[in-house]
């Protein structure tokens, strides 16, 4: 029987570029209470941003945030890892040197930016929504650091990937995350992290749990439960790392709840 339902959010519950949830997830959470079957929303996103974004349900649900250097339940963190600092200035400066390229800096309750382009400070402000400590110098970080990222204002490519990969995948993972995003995180660091964590304190194992995905950053969390769903327009080697594939999240929820948790009758 099902008791963790796991779920990313960009690319897998919010679906082209949306920035907020469809109102049909809501009901469905709460059903999935009433089953003793626990909702955990994993995400690269700050805590703050996807607090708000599962208001309606957010004292009822468990949250992995910053691709798994944070977990928290009630309020209450579980566990929040840490970058390394000289490391993280490294990383920091190679972004601001880069032409078209911005960060965000990830702290418990909000991310430091230091924008390039007023654009980028509306989209992370006004449109994402995130909690942002605007900041004039590296000096002004202040806070620990769980997770960087870049983001490449002209989308990804092949070539930028290599390059941030090359230049630092030795010291720490480098992952994407959505189009647009390449996240820094320590190794170690990563959506299964927060996954384990759930599973060891409810008692709950793999073959009990079901996760969500459709990026690079959501393979190992994939790969820790036994119901691995790849959304359908995943990249091919996130779909290879996935037990079976979704067009919608909301469809096999739908089925898991008919059938009480029994996933022999949702497969």
């Amino acid at each position: 029987m099902i008791k963790l339902i796991a779920s990313d959010l960009d690319g897998t519950l919010l679906l082209n570029k949306a920035q907020t949830l469809p109102d049909d997830l809501f009901p469905l959470i709460r059903e999935l209470n009433e089953l003793g079957i626990r909702f955990v929303a994993a995400s690269g996103r700050q805590y703050p941003n996807m607090k708000r974004l599962f208001a309606p349900v957010a004292s009822d649900i468990s949250f992995i945030c910053e691709n798994g250097a944070l977990a928290v339940e009630k309020g209450q963190v579980l566990y929040q890892d840490r970058f390394d600092k000289e490391l993280a200035n490294e990383i920091l400066t190679a972004i601001i040197e880069k032409k078209d390229a911005e960060f965000t800096c990830s702290a418990k309750d909000y991310h430091y930016l230091m924008p390039k382009t007023e654009s980028f400070r509306h989209y992370m402000v006004d449109l994402v929504k995130n909690e942002c400590r605007i900041i004039n110098s590296l000096d002004e970080i202040t806070e620990p650091i769980m997770k960087l990222a870049v983001y490449e204002s002209a989308g990804l490519t092949d070539e930028y990937v290599r390059y941030w990969t090359g230049r630092f995948g030795q010291r720490c993972t480098v992952v994407t995350s959505g189009n647009d995003w390449v996240d820094f995180i320590p190794f170690g660091t990563n959506k299964a992290k927060g996954i384990r964590e759930f599973q060891e304190k409810y008692g709950i194992s793999p073959e009990e749990c079901i996760a969500f995905g459709d990026e690079y950053n959501d393979i190992e969390m994939l790969k820790a439960v036994k119901y691995g769903f790849a959304m359908a327009h995943s990249k091919e080697k996130v779909r290879e790392s996935a037990a079976f594939t979704a067009d919608r999240v909301q469809d096999i929820l739908e089925k898991v709840i008919r059938a009480k948790g029994n996933m022999e009758e949702v497969i």
